[in-house]
């Protein structure tokens, strides 16, 4: 199945942090057998309502092929990460995919 996920991590970090955070949760995706298509760090922008406390956050985006319980094991080890304010995972279908143009050198 495929998925989209969208991450807002805590803009306090440094930009270090951010990609290592990212970086972290590609590595999770690829160590357990996620087909990565996409990824894209969005930048940090302002919340439409504080989150934890804060009013902007460091948003990336995820597109990606997985096993349906590693979604269930992804979303615990996101709220586990005191660095994830938000995040929100939806599958996509094929029709939706069309509508993006994925390359290889879009991905990490």
């Amino acid at each position: 199945m495929k998925y989209e996920t969208v991450l807002i991590i805590t803009p306090s970090l440094s930009s270090e942090k951010i990609k290592l955070t990212t970086l972290e949760y590609i590595n999770y995706l690829i160590i357990n057998k996620a087909n990565l298509m996409f990824e894209e760090h969005w930048g940090v922008k302002k919340l439409a309502y504080p989150i934890k406390k804060n009013l902007y956050g460091c948003y990336h985006i995820f597109y990606y092929s997985a096993n349906p319980k590693l979604i269930y094991n992804l979303d615990l080890k996101f709220k586990r990460d005191e660095k994830i304010i938000r995040f929100l995972t939806v599958k996509i279908d094929n029709e939706a995919l069309s509508y993006y143009k994925f390359s290889k050198k879009d991905v990490f």
